[in-house]
């Protein structure tokens, strides 16, 4: 098991392998770490901020672009995740820097889904997507995705995504995506019903007699 130090920038957000994320740096600690980043080629990590804590399982990133270096000092930068890590120590701050890190331990990624799960994931999203009008690509085939790339579309909490991200294996985290959405699916059933009815609410209705 090898332990690596890797620089913290604590988010109140969960981000998942293979995700795109654009970020405005202002801390003068953040810009001291992506400085860094930049000129030395290096990763830092995301942990999410939840209840009021950093949490053990975060996401690696990498340093795509700083996309622009505003005249203060700030940044606009373009990153991605590349993995997942387990944290053993958090250090707030680094010795001689003004940022946190942590010793952590890098996790294998497992994607080796179920194209069946997949396929009813996809589904559950479709419907979803349709009951709350959302206009936003989807994956075209169970084939094409995993569940890392859908999970922020399937209306979960930021705890439940982070559940997401301390499932080891792919084929859990399909599992777990699935519970959820049949729990979530037929709560906006029930909510779209409710909308209509009070749309409804004060409107000539023409009702059958039931005798």
């Amino acid at each position: 098991m090898e332990f690596v130090l890797l620089p913290q920038f604590p988010l109140q957000i969960v981000v998942y392998p293979n995700e795109n994320l654009n970020l405005h740096i202002f801390e003068p600690r953040y810009r001291q770490l992506i400085k860094e980043s930049e000129e030395k080629g290096t990763t830092f990590g995301i942990p999410t901020f939840l209840n009021n804590r950093v949490m053990p399982v975060g996401t690696e990133i990498q340093l795509l672009t700083v996309e622009k270096q505003h005249d203060g000092g700030e940044m606009d930068i373009k990153t991605k995740g590349i993995g997942v890590y387990r944290m053993e120590q958090f250090i707030n701050p680094v010795p001689g820097k003004l940022y946190a890190g942590a010793t952590i331990v890098r996790v294998e990624t497992d994607l080796e889904y179920d194209w069946a799960l997949n396929e009813k994931i996809l589904g559950y999203l479709i419907e979803l997507f349709d009951l709350l009008n959302i206009d936003k690509p989807l994956p075209d085939s169970p084939s094409d995705f995993v569940t890392y790339d859908v999970a922020h579309h399937a209306g979960m909490s930021t705890e439940q995504e982070y559940e997401v991200l301390t499932i080891p294996t792919e084929k859990e985290r399909q599992t777990f995506l699935i519970q959820h959405l049949e729990q979530f699916l037929p709560m906006v059933k029930e909510m779209r019903n409710l909308q209509q009815r009070a749309l409804l609410n004060g409107h000539f209705k023409n009702l059958k007699p039931l005798l």
